[in-house]
């Protein structure tokens, strides 16, 4: 599952108009190192975790309350960004006038629908 989010929480976390994920099953990722989390309200309402590199303050990851079995991958963090291939823009509605969405993408105006 990939995306850009358009939610205000995402455009505050990211600086930019958007944030562009990838989601894989948590069981499938291993983290090393020390990581600061930081905890904030996403669009949906619920708790979204951030994670981040303490030396540097990077964000790598985030975990979100509405799907506990998934970890969101910033894209820009992967080693190869070129692997990022978003199928959506969710939550387009708050995106900024500036913000130019890809139209060969899925659009929602809010959060697609969970399965």
């Amino acid at each position: 599952m990939q995306f850009n989010c358009h939610c205000r929480d995402c455009q505050k976390s990211s600086g930019g108009a958007f944030s562009a994920e990838a989601f894989f099953r948590r069981d499938a990722v291993v983290i090393t190192g020390e990581v600061k989390f930081f905890e904030s309200k996403g669009g949906s309402g619920k708790s979204v975790w951030r994670g981040f590199c303490p030396n540097c303050g990077s964000q790598l990851f985030g975990k979100v309350e509405i799907l506990p079995t998934l970890i969101a991958i910033r894209a820009g963090t992967l080693d190869d960004p070129s692997e990022f291939n978003p199928k959506a823009n969710i939550y387009a509605r708050h995106a900024p006038h500036w913000d130019h969405l890809d139209q060969d993408l899925v659009t929602f105006p809010e959060n697609p629908p969970l399965r």
